[in-house]
Order: C-alpha cells, then structure tokens, then sequence
C-alpha cells in the first residue's frame, strides 16, 4: 500500500493536471484498501478471502458546471483521459450556482487531532482462523444450539486522501478488526437465529472471539418458542441494538440535502425542541480509536465535538458546502465523500448521553410492553415521520422480561417518539451510532 505522503501526492498530482488542463477548480479522492476474511462453519474452514485495490476519484468545475470521475488505473495515460474526459462532461454539464469547493478560509489548518485510528499491526490469518473457530465454538458449546451459520474474523486497513485546488491536501490511515458469530437453536419450523458482533480500530480492543460466541448462542437460545400478543397500545423498551437506528432517521432528516429540498419531517424544527429537554445527542469526531474518528470532513473542513441535539433542542441543520450556499448558512464539517459524485452529510462518533437509572428500573413500572431486540424492514416516511417497522424481542410482564414474541409491527410517528423517549445508563462505545436502552411510551404494536 501507499504512505499517507504517497496518496496524498498522488491525488494532489490530479488536481494539478485538472486546472492545467481548463478546469477553473477541482477536488481528488484517493482510496485504498486492503482486507482479509476468515470465515468457518460447524468447526471446518469455510472461506479464505483477501481484497486489496485503490481507486481515485477526481470532481472538477467550468464556472457552475461540474463532474465527475473515477478511474483504478494510475497509469499516466489513464490519468490524463480521465482529467480530458471530466473537463468534456463538465462543459456539457447543467449549471448548478450552488455546487463548489468549500471556502477556502474555512479549510483545515495546523496539526491535527490525535484519534487513534491506525494501530500499524498485520494480521496473520492464521490468527483470524484462530478467532473466528474459538467464537464458533463457544457458542456451539451453549446447549441447545443445534446448527450454525458460520463466524468469520477479519482485519483491514484503508488509506485515504483528499486534495484540492484551494491548498488543501491532507490523508490519513485507519485500521478495522472485526469478529462474528450467528447459530440456531430448535428444529425445524421451530428454529431461531441470533448473532454477536465486535467491530474494533485497534486489534487489542476486540473483545474475546469466546465471549462473541456465547453472547451470540444466548441471545439465540433466548428466542426459541416465541409467541404472539394482542394489538394495543403500550410503552417499549428498544435494545441498544436496534435503539440506535432512531438517530438516522434523525441525522437523516437534518441533513442539508433533506432541507434544501424540503423532504423533512423536521423542515420547521431548526432552534426548536425536537426531544424531550432529557436528551441530549452530541458527536465526538476526536474520540480516540473511536470506529467512526476523523480529522477533517470530505471537503477539507475541520471536524470538531458538538451538541446536535442540547436538552431536546435542535442545535442547526448539518451542511456540506452546496447546501450551506443555498440555505445562506455556513458548512458545519459533516462532508462525506466517496470517489464518484458530490459530497453528501454524515456524522462521526454519534451517540444520545446516558440517563440515570437503569434498564432494570426503566421498565419497573410496565405492566404490559415489549423489548424490542430485532427489527425488520424499513417503513419510515422521512416527509411526515410516520414510523411503522416489524419486530421481535421480548415481553414485558409486571417490570421483567417474560416470553419471548415475534411477528409484531412497532408504529408511531418519529416527532412523538423522539419527545416520548427515555434514555437508561447503560451507553457503551462500540460503534459509530451509540444510544443506551431507550424507552418509548405510547407506540401502537400490531400484533394477533
């Protein structure tokens, strides 16, 4: 692979060929990565895979047209096609006022933050092996499992450089260690499934294959012989499993694309409670090893921790430069990119604070509700908010877990479930999007 210094030339090199040949700005993408998979089933090797490429990516402007293009062959003469083919589409490209670089005063300067997020070990795959049959094992030795689907281990390591025509040009480098297993309990018609996951930047954080394993046969285990509970309205608790995909929707619709184009169920919220003043969501881009860590945003701007959400208000929309220039507002440093096409929005390191009591003690007062474990497909309207999703867990009888129920559908509206929501103390930092248990009154449940 190449040093950060190598990819960072190489996609600097592109820009300068791109304004050299007419273009009035341009900016590069440059990735590669490299990655390996072990993947084993009932104790035998199942599959050996290993990956590596690079591809880069170059969006160049004529005046308010733009285009773009990628290309995985760094051959000189591929370069300068692609740079004389960008520079073709763009003169043929609609105008678009509000596309362009970020300002140039607000791009990154001085050193960085320290986030951790390259470890510089490899991997041997033997190791991975190792891992992946110890998660498999253990969780086979649980009884009551019956069959597996497999666990697999697996180590990365992806380089990543942008350039523009405004001076900026910074890279950076992240590893990724990850470990899986999902068995089956039951028989026949009768079977269940569950899974356990650890995703880490640093190897030494991967939490311990056995503890994977048993983790994933427990929460099958749990599941056999579900039930079914009549339709109501009722109070639910949702496992920081599947809590956490309420800050999407969130994220989703405070988005500079979803604003600009007024597809949001939040369009009128900005400065206004959308939570209960209980919540609060922030964003820690600096977290060091944090999975989701970054210096600086797909457009060169520095990242920085903040509040979205500060005891239930809605702090500001989150911007890539375009849609900042149509709202009249600034860029807030939330620019994803890939290789092809323009910048889109995206957090790093989200996460809703903790409350004060437990998960125990949030569902001490529930005669009748669900412990949402799983949930299934994606009925969400981002215009109005309607929510409506399958979903499976657990009942919750007189404050405790009880039988565990499936073939259910959760529904509400996301403006109520936000207001409605309660957070418990249990937050951990395992992914890029992390609530605690969170408890939701209220909601409709569609069951027998």
């Amino acid at each position: 692979m190449l040093t950060i210094s190598q990819a960072e030339e190489q996609a600097a090199r592109l820009v300068a060929a791109a304004c050299q040949a007419g273009a009035d700005a341009a900016d590069v993408v440059f990735v590669q990565g490299q990655s390996q998979d072990i993947s084993v089933r009932l104790g035998q090797l199942e599959d050996v895979g290993r990956s590596e490429g690079a591809e880069i990516g170059l969006r160049l402007f004529i005046g308010h047209r733009s285009a773009s293009v990628s290309s995985s062959d760094f051959s000189k003469e591929a370069l300068d096609a692609l740079v004389e083919r960008a520079v073709a589409m763009a003169r043929e490209a609609p105008e678009d006022r509000w596309a362009g670089l970020a300002p140039k005063e607000l791009l990154m300067q001085g050193t960085a933050p320290e986030i951790e997020s390259d470890d510089g070990k490899e991997i041997a795959p033997a190791v991975l092996r190792e891992l992946a049959l110890k998660a498999e094992d253990a969780a086979r030795s649980v009884d009551g499992i019956t069959n597996s689907e497999g666990a697999s281990a697996s180590a990365g390591r992806t380089i990543f450089a942008l350039a523009t025509s405004e001076g900026f040009t910074r890279g950076s480098s992240s590893s990724s260690y990850g470990c899986s297993a999902c068995v089956i309990a039951g028989q026949g018609v009768n079977m269940q499934r569950d899974y356990d996951f650890h995703a880490t930047r640093y190897f030494e954080d991967l939490d311990a294959a056995e503890l994977i394993g048993t983790r994933a046969a427990e929460r099958t285990i749990a599941r056999l012989n579900p039930t079914r509970i009549d339709s109501g309205q009722m109070p639910i608790i949702f496992d920081p499993r599947v809590g956490s995909g309420f800050l999407s929707y969130l994220i989703q619709g405070i988005s500079g694309g979803a604003i600009t184009r007024k597809t949001s169920f939040l369009l009128d919220s900005l400065g206004k409670p959308v939570f209960n003043e209980g919540i609060t969501i922030k964003e820690d881009p600096w977290r060091k090893r944090g999975i989701a860590s970054r210096a600086f945003d797909g457009e060169g701007l520095p990242t920085k921790p903040n509040n979205i959400i500060e005891k239930g208000r809605l702090n500001g929309w989150l911007l890539d430069s375009a849609a900042a220039r149509q709202l009249g507002m600034t860029p807030t440093g939330h620019a994803r990119r890939g290789v092809g096409g323009p910048p889109s929005t995206g957090t790093a390191n989200l996460y809703l604070e903790a409350g004060k009591v437990t998960p125990e003690e949030l569902m001490s007062d529930i005669k009748l509700g669900i412990y949402v474990t799983e949930m299934i497909g994606s009925g969400v309207n981002m215009i109005t908010g309607d929510y409506s999703r399958g979903a499976s867990g657990f009942i919750i009888r007189d404050g405790q877990l009880a039988e565990p129920v499936a073939e259910i559908t959760v529904a509400g509206n996301l403006k109520d479930i936000f207001m409605q929501m309660v957070p418990a103390n249990d937050l951990r930092f395992r992914r890029g999007t992390e609530v605690p248990t969170l408890r939701v009154d209220g909601l409709m449940v569609a069951g027998q």
